[in-house]
């Protein structure tokens, strides 16, 4: 199958497994071109705000969008492929994920003001630089971005969301290349935003977003980041090891008051534990586990639907292959 983005031939091996380190070989072989980084068997851990989790067989982190497309175009179809950010809404499961892991960097980092009150901004940078950025050049409608943790990849895929505004009343198109190399500029219709939610098929990978805002004033703008600021600090567990919310609220519900219901409010299992200031996160203490913090929300589910009979869903995404949970 022909490489639309740069002209080249996919690379195949049928079905048969390889090695981790021979696939990782075979790939740089196969993409002479390539300029991203390839590593075999790369710790996830260190790239989770948990800080847990177990390897990726293959991490890819690409130059540009250039770099992504001529890997994604030539990689095996039978390889299959997850992108993580920057690790704040993420569980990696003890068991590490199968494939190719591709993580964007300081290729997607680029931001930019455009005439118009509006901002171009990579998918690998941070949400809070949205917000500073808008601050400082006195546009308002994006401040949101700053209780938002984790980079712009991740607000797109979720419709992340805070304080009163999600992701879809800023964006006015987004960029992305698919599983051929294809390039995709997407309106804010074609996005399909829902309740923290996307409808853009997975196979999608964003890598730069278009915001509008409104004019406004830089004062008035950083005060209301300021009040953002000291909310998040007295009402979240924000210098734990911990991935945001866990689950999302369910319609005219509040997911923290159902689980503080259950009598969930610092529940433990071994190192994992659902925060005592903010019962919809959940905690590593140290030494958890990923099955650790997934049973304890696993735990919590079946807790609620016992006293509430509502079916929490799950906010924090959770890849990998799973372990038995230790003893």
């Amino acid at each position: 199958m022909g490489l639309r983005a740069a002209g080249r031939t996919r690379c195949a091996w049928g079905r048969r497994v390889i090695p981790t380190q021979d696939l990782v070989s075979d790939l740089r072989a196969c993409m002479p071109r390539l300029r991203g980084r390839v590593i075999a068997n790369q710790p996830l851990s260190e790239f989770t705000w948990f800080r847990v989790g177990g390897a990726a067989q293959v991490l890819f982190m690409p130059e540009d969008e250039t770099d992504l497309a001529e890997f994604l175009a030539a990689l095996p179809r039978e390889i299959p492929v997850t992108v993580v950010g920057l690790g704040s809404n993420l569980i990696v499961r003890d068991g590490g994920v199968p494939g190719a892991v591709i993580r964007l960097g300081r290729g997607f980092g680029d931001m930019r003001l455009e005439p118009g009150s509006r901002i171009r901004v990579g998918a690998a940078v941070p949400d809070v630089k949205v917000s500073r950025m808008a601050q400082e050049a006195a546009i308002s409608g994006l401040a949101f971005f700053r209780g938002i943790p984790g980079a712009i990849g991740g607000a797109l895929r979720m419709n992340g969301g805070a304080y009163g505004r999600e992701t879809k009343d800023a964006i006015i198109e987004v960029r992305g290349i698919d599983r051929d190399g294809r390039m995709h500029v997407l309106s804010t219709g074609e996005m399909n935003y829902s309740y923290r939610h996307c409808g853009v098929p997975e196979k999608i990978i964003f890598t730069q977003a278009l915001f509008q805002g409104e004019p406004g004033n830089a004062e008035t703008i950083a005060a209301e980041m300021d009040k953002i600021t000291e909310a998040r600090e007295t009402t979240q567990p924000i210098k734990s090891r911990t991935g945001g919310s866990t689950f999302k609220n369910p319609p005219g519900r509040k997911a923290w008051q159902l689980i503080d219901a259950a009598g969930c409010r610092g529940l433990r299992l071994g190192d994992a534990q659902v925060s005592e200031l903010h019962c919809n996160f959940l905690i590593n203490l140290g030494g958890a586990s990923a099955a650790d913090i997934e049973n304890l929300g696993e735990t919590v589910r079946m807790r609620v639907r016992e006293n509430s009979g509502v079916d929490l869903e799950w906010e924090i995404k959770r890849i990998g292959v799973a372990i038995e949970t230790r003893q």
